[in-house]
């Protein structure tokens, strides 16, 4: 048996921080001032190799400390209540019943019915949402009820599932040599002047690429340079063409209301620290909230508190740590005391 407490901070004055739900799957940021201030995003961090459970409390911190918003992020944990990328361990879903926009970082995921049920009634609304790199297959599901959700499903009603007919992309394959060949990510003439677009420049990638074509309707915001390196003045790959790798799109929910989507390929959390691919990715959020008034060019989007992003890997994250260890502004994102397991 365990029991912690997740901890709600306040983006006032300081660092302060006060119970909430008792929920160990969860962490919160409370904040105040901003565009965002009576919103609420849900984060929800499970895939196995990319590090969303870095990338997005990061993420998190910034919307709700600079932008006000409330943010929840949601891990998968192991039995002892420790996180446990990729498992499909997962509980308090029900607060996307009043969300206002979903972040989803996923894998292969098959949750409880109870909680899956959360996730199907928030897309039956049309709810925003936010997907990044494995989320075009965030659910592998072989059976039951929600069948149809899983990045291979057959169905002409609902063909390759959520990715493909919410994201506007599946699982496509890899685009490149992982680990060895990083990305620009290249505005489209078109769409230069965006809202998500917007103060956005040198966006450098570490994730490698990925084969996309989305969805028809889906407006091509960046493409992808692959590059035969991993630094950002690597030549540029001549056997690779330039592919969608960041788009929107709207889906259609039940009651005929069109959800706002942003999807893009990449998103490991070493990605993150590139100043132009966070800024797209707090835009993006912006954006799908139905904030796109409030991007400009000077909004402040640097990270806030340590962030020490793990090279991504399978089995390569850190050891030990519970969602509660990154409650507050100033904890790290993730301690370096904490052991990284070995690839698999």
């Amino acid at each position: 048996m365990f029991l912690m407490l997740s901890s709600v901070i306040s983006a006032g004055c300081g660092a302060q921080e006060a119970p909430q739900e008792d929920n160990p799957h969860l962490v919160t940021y409370e904040g105040s001032d901003g565009a965002g201030n009576g919103m609420h995003i849900v984060f929800l961090a499970g895939d196995h190799e990319y590090r969303s459970e870095e990338i997005l409390p990061a993420m998190a911190r910034i919307l709700a400390r600079n932008f006000g918003f409330k943010t929840s992020v949601f891990f998968t944990l192991d039995e002892e209540g420790f996180i446990e990328p990729g498992s499909s361990r997962i509980a308090g879903l029900e607060a996307l019943k009043t969300a206002d926009l979903l972040v989803v970082g996923l894998r292969f995921q098959d949750f409880p019915h109870e909680e899956m049920q959360h996730i199907v009634d928030y897309l039956d609304r049309g709810g925003p949402i936010v997907g990044i790199r494995t989320s075009t297959h965030a659910f592998k599901i072989e059976d039951g009820p929600y069948a149809k959700y899983s990045f291979d499903y057959a169905g002409e009603e609902y063909e390759k599932g959520f990715g493909r007919q919410v994201l506007g992309e599946t699982w496509a394959g890899h685009y490149g040599s992982n680990h060895r060949q990083s990305s620009l990510i290249l505005p489209t003439d078109e769409e230069a002047n965006h809202p998500i677009l917007r103060g956005v420049s040198d966006i450098h990638v570490q994730s490698g690429g990925y084969e996309a074509h989305p969805m028809p309707g889906s407006v091509t915001l960046g493409v992808g340079q692959v590059l035969n390196g991993m630094e950002a003045d690597a030549a540029p790959d001549p056997e690779k063409e330039l592919l969608p790798v960041a788009w929107t799109r709207t889906y259609g929910a039940e009651d005929g209301r069109e959800g706002r989507v942003f999807t893009t390929t990449h998103g490991a959390s070493e990605d993150f620290v590139n100043d132009g691919f966070r800024r797209m990715m707090i835009n993006a959020a912006l954006w799908a909230a139905g904030l796109e008034d409030a991007i400009t060019a000077e909004n402040d989007v640097a990270l806030i508190g340590p962030y020490n992003p793990v090279t991504f890997s399978f089995g390569g994250y850190r050891q030990g740590v519970r969602p509660s260890d990154m409650a507050g502004w100033d904890t790290p994102i993730m301690s370096t005391e904490k052991s990284v397991g070995e690839e698999e």
